[in-house]
């Protein structure tokens, strides 16, 4: 995966990434995403390229329970986003749809950077400056998950989840 990223801070909150006052539409996704991050960016949706990535401090995610913030960010068409760590319930959120979070150092990349990100190999590369940040590898199973949509259509897709896959 290639991609440009766009550096965030530490904290930000599921209230950055899907604004409070634009909760009425919940119900329609596509519309919501078109917001997406606008309150710790405004101008992120219109910037942004299919993709690209979000790239964050510590704790990306915090707030909220609601799943409408790895959606939107997904629909938006984030290639992943990689976070020196993440609020527990945003990851759940995030892998359920199928949205990748890559947890590592993020020090390293600075707003507008070329990555390149290996899941496989647990490599994510900055192109710009020629870092080489390593990345846990995901697990097969995890991978092929993803490459699913998500939880719930692995497991409609596959009939059940198996951690030998």
């Amino acid at each position: 995966m290639r991609g440009k990223a766009f550096k965030f801070g530490d904290n930000i909150s599921t209230d950055h990434i899907a604004p409070g006052r634009l909760f009425h539409l919940r119900s329609n996704l596509p519309e919501f995403a078109k917001h997406v991050l606008e309150d710790a960016d405004p101008e992120f949706a219109s910037k942004m390229s299919k993709g690209d990535f979000v790239v964050a401090g510590s704790n990306f995610g915090l707030g909220s329970s609601r799943e409408h913030a790895p959606q939107i960010i997904k629909i938006a068409g984030v290639g992943a986003v990689i976070a020196k760590s993440f609020a527990r319930i945003f990851y759940r959120n995030a892998i359920n749809i199928g949205l990748l979070a890559i947890e590592c150092d993020t020090d390293g990349i600075d707003a507008g950077d070329e990555l390149d990100l290996d899941i496989e190999q647990g490599i994510l590369t900055n192109l710009t400056n020629g870092a080489i940040i390593p990345i846990e590898p995901l697990p097969p199973v995890m991978i092929k998950m993803l490459n699913d949509g998500g939880l719930v259509e692995h497991i409609k897709k596959n009939g059940g989840f198996n951690l030998e896959d």
